[in-house]
């Protein structure tokens, strides 16, 4: 019997990087997902995009029973572009070269640590595939993708039916409305999203925080904190159980309003 390859799985902390993860281990028996890798913007000490403080994706990597390593990206101009730094969530967008250096530099080092594959949650973006199947080819590692090529209502569906909870925690409200932001993913979120978005938001529509689901031996606490706006984005502040006011535990309320349930 073969032994099985290392891998690492491209770590957001949203939806579809959590149903991978989950996937890679039905699907692929010959992958052992040994470790999560999430990209964090120095400015914010964020997850990129996301707007993700460090320690939540510290806390589901403690729940998903793996360690994670974060591969810090640098602003192009660290003060010009967030003048307040690490205080609320926000998105610069680093050139291609401060990205692509800093993620071949993590991709070589663990390659050197006898990761062989590394496991991501995209979907349908070609272009984007592209851009990683080229890093990968430079280091010598493998690239796996449990989710490409299936119906984003399916995908969707089945995050459901599998049990996994999450909330949206960033909104481009030129595709979505604000009060998008810090909903629930539910069948109801799904049949408010407007004709022409994509119901995983795998253009960028939505992105989201997976606090609980089948591979978690426990639920990821956190509170909800503002609506913080840089348009056209808006992010739902998230503060880990310990940190922040007491607003709203995800324990003890919905996570969201009304819309989504």
């Amino acid at each position: 019997m073969h032994a099985s390859k290392k891998a690492i799985l491209l770590w957001s902390g949203g939806k579809d990087s959590a149903l991978a993860l989950y996937q890679v281990g039905k699907s692929h028996p010959g992958l052992h997902v040994v470790k999560l890798v999430t990209c964090l913007s120095q400015a914010y000490d964020r997850v990129s995009m996301h707007g993700v403080r460090r320690q939540l994706v510290e806390e589901q990597a403690k729940a998903l029973g793996l360690p994670v390593d974060f591969v810090v990206i640098a602003p192009q101009q660290a003060d010009a572009t967030c003048p307040m730094s690490h205080a609320t969530p926000g998105t610069t967008f680093p050139p291609n070269d401060v990205y692509t250096g800093a993620m071949l530099a993590a991709l070589a080092r663990h390659k050197a640590e006898g990761i062989e594959v590394v496991v991501f949650g995209d979907i349908f973006l070609e272009d984007l595939r592209a851009f990683r199947d080229r890093l990968l080819a430079q280091v010598g590692l493998e690239g796996c993708y449990p989710l490409w090529g299936r119906d984003s209502t399916e995908l969707y569906d089945e995050f459901q039916v599998f049990g996994f909870q999450a909330i949206t925690v960033c909104v481009d409200t030129q595709r979505l409305s604000e009060a998008h932001c810090g909903q629930r993913l539910t069948p109801g979120f799904l049949a408010s999203l407007p004709e022409g978005v994509d119901p995983c938001g795998e253009r960028g529509e939505y992105h989201s925080f997976t606090f609980d689901g089948p591979p978690f031996r426990r639920p990821v606490s956190f509170r909800l904190g503002a609506l913080h706006r840089q348009a056209p984005f808006v992010f739902q502040e998230l503060y880990p159980d310990n940190l922040g006011p007491a607003l709203i535990s995800v324990s003890t309320a919905s996570a969201g309003g009304s819309q989504g349930g």
